[in-house]
């Protein structure tokens, strides 16, 4: 299986309900470094996996519609508690959308999968790992 991975950040605030979260219940800040792994396990024509700045592109701008927000205040979440978790499915899942529509080129429809993990820290990430 080959595969390529590209790399942004986000900036949001959000907030949780349920005491597991305890402080975090509170409204605050989180940023991220995100990773996006595109996989297929055989290059396409040109020898690639994905085209590195289209992937890039994409990336950014699915982030673009996370980055600097209030998540609470987004109707996309309302009702979801926005941990790490949660956020890289929904990166995944946009990602994958844009695979679909052919804003990764014609190339990446020959992806099998697609894992986004979110950094929350040097110490601690999440992954969501989905096929196409």
């Amino acid at each position: 299986m080959f595969s390529v991975t590209v790399r942004d950040h986000i900036m949001i605030a959000h907030s949780f309900w349920g005491e597991v979260f305890g402080p975090a219940q509170r409204l605050h800040g989180a940023t991220f470094v995100v990773d996006a792994t595109f996989r297929r396990p055989d290059l396409d024509a040109d020898g690639i996996v994905v085209d590195i700045g289209l992937a890039t592109e994409q990336l950014r701008a699915v982030l673009g519609d996370l980055t600097y927000r209030n998540l609470d205040d987004e109707p996309a979440f309302a009702g979801v508690n926005t941990t790490t978790e949660v956020l890289a499915r929904t990166i995944a899942d946009r990602l994958v959308e844009r695979v679909h529509a052919g804003d990764l080129g014609a190339g990446a429809r020959d992806l099998t999968g697609i894992t986004v993990t979110l950094h929350e820290s040097h110490i601690a990430w999440a992954s969501y790992e989905r096929s196409l």
